[in-house]
This record gives structure tokens, sequence and C-alpha cells, in this order.
């Protein structure tokens, strides 16, 4: 459950990739002499960054590998913020980021699942931890997730925090309406 008044302060959402919108494994494998890395999404988490982006909610992704999956999936979900560290240096990344939109950590949630994630959650105003973070990341969240990275633990996180802010039912309602109404193909 997430407070009230923590969630409506909320302005920007930082997720990790790898555990958080992926599972956390990694195919990895050569086509024609060249690497190829792929990662799973899921697409109900798709679905949640726009409800979050609908709401006015500002998505980031904050990852500690540097991955053309991560650079095409977040071109797909209209993320305009993307730090990509393969030192892993999340804290100073995301900061750079609240300053550019004159943003404060109080202002801020992330989702994390792994150490790479402490710096970022000790400072933020409402840390969150998937199902499957491990132990420490866990106890450092605020909210902990039912469903782990990869599985749904985005959209679970984008439920929560809009529900607790009095938004949910409007931002799902809008999106099945616009879904709803008959486009001219269709009605020649």
């Amino acid at each position: 459950m997430i407070d009230q008044a923590v969630a409506k302060r909320v302005r920007i959402i930082g997720l990790d990739v790898d555990g958080v919108l992926t599972d956390g494994g990694l195919y990895i494998g050569d086509a024609n002499g060249a690497p190829v890395e792929l990662k799973r999404y899921d697409i109900q988490d798709g679905l949640g960054v726009r409800f979050l982006r609908d709401a006015g909610i500002r998505v980031c992704l904050v990852t500690g590998r540097v991955s053309e999956s991560v650079r095409i999936r977040a071109q797909e979900l209209e993320i305009d913020d993307v730090a990509q560290d393969a030192l892993a240096r999340k804290l100073p990344a995301f900061q750079r980021m609240l300053d550019r939109h004159d943003l404060r950590m109080e202002d801020a949630a992330f989702v994390g699942d792994d150490f790479p994630d402490m710096g970022i959650m000790r400072a933020v105003g409402l840390p969150i931890a998937v199902g499957n973070a491990v132990p420490e990341i866990a106890a450092l969240a605020h909210v902990r997730l039912t469903r782990n990275g990869g599985r749904g633990a985005v959209r679970e996180c984008a439920e929560l925090l809009l529900k607790a802010r009095g938004e949910w039912d409007d931002i799902v309602e809008r999106y099945v309406t616009e879904r709803s109404a008959p486009t001219l193909e269709v009605l020649r």
C-alpha cells in the first residue's frame, strides 16, 4: 500500500532495466560473426509505463548495462530519459535527470531489484522493490511488489501508485474509450 500523500508527491519514476523491466536473463549469441544480446520485456509493463505517463509522471530508465535493446524499448515506450552506464553509476545519472527537469529526490520513486540500485533507493522519496529483489533491496523498499521483474512488476507498480493518487480508474477508462471509438477505416 502506498500512502496517498507520498504517491501524490511523485513526479518522476526511475526504472532499473535488468531484473525490473526484464527478468534479468540475457540471450547472448552470434549472428553472422556479430555479437547479439536479446532481452524479454513484458507487454503489460509497457502499458503500465503509458498509464504513468498519462498521469503526468515522467518515466526514466537507469541501467548498469549498455544495450541496443534498451534503446529500442525506450523508444517504443516514448521514454526520453535513459541512462546506460556500463560501470553502473546509477545515482549520479539519476540525479542529472532530476536536475534537468528541476525535480528533487523527494519527488522521485525508483523500482529496483539488486545492489546497483541501492544508492538511488536510499535517496528517493519512494523506493520500490520487485517481488524477487535481493533481501537488502527489499529491506530498503517502502513498497514491495508481489510480481517479479520482467513479469508485470512495473504494471503492478503503476496500478498501486495511480490508485493511491486516485487516478487509476480515470486513466484506464480514458484508455479504453480512446480504443473503443470507431475509426474512419472501420466505418468504410
